[in-house]
């Protein structure tokens, strides 16, 4: 199973990343269900670096250690859960971002392996993670189409 998301924002695909390369300075601004971001091992979106996060989705506070699996500056990221059995069933979360006429396509996805049965019974779980990734999606837009110079470069 997929969930997806996708949403077209005024900016360019450089500052969408560096948005994520100073996640620990834009987190929690990023979406009000957001409570804890923090690096873990290395800095910045780079191949092996683990970062943690904490945050609500559908009432529940989710607690998540992930690892950058695969990086194209500017253009797209991939993370997996540093622990093996999540990382099984979550093989992957992923943001693209591709030029599209004056600004950028921001897509987002989760893959999640369930079968028929596994994704009706979580059916409400996931649903909050799609209005999670919506509601993620239009505060990435405000905040970047607002930021001109508030996304700014690592120290």
């Amino acid at each position: 199973m997929r969930l997806r998301d996708s949403i077209w924002i005024h900016t360019t695909p450089e500052q969408v990343f560096q948005f994520f390369e100073t996640m620990d300075a834009h987190y929690v601004q990023w979406h009000p269900d957001h409570l804890l971001f923090r690096w873990e091992q290395g800095r910045g979106v780079k191949p092996g670096v683990i970062f943690y996060f904490e945050e609500i989705i559908g009432g529940t506070r989710m607690k998540k250690r992930v690892h950058f699996t695969r990086v194209q500056r500017n253009r797209h990221l991939e993370f997996t859960f540093t622990n093996r059995l999540l990382a099984f069933i979550v093989p992957r979360l992923s943001f693209h971002f591709e030029p599209e006429g004056t600004g950028t396509r921001f897509d987002a996805e989760i893959v999640i392996r369930t079968g028929p049965i596994g994704a009706r019974l979580n059916r409400r779980e996931f649903q909050a993670v799609r209005q999670h990734m919506r509601e993620e999606g239009e505060s990435l837009k405000r905040i970047l189409e607002g930021a001109g110079s508030e996304v700014s470069a690592p120290a």
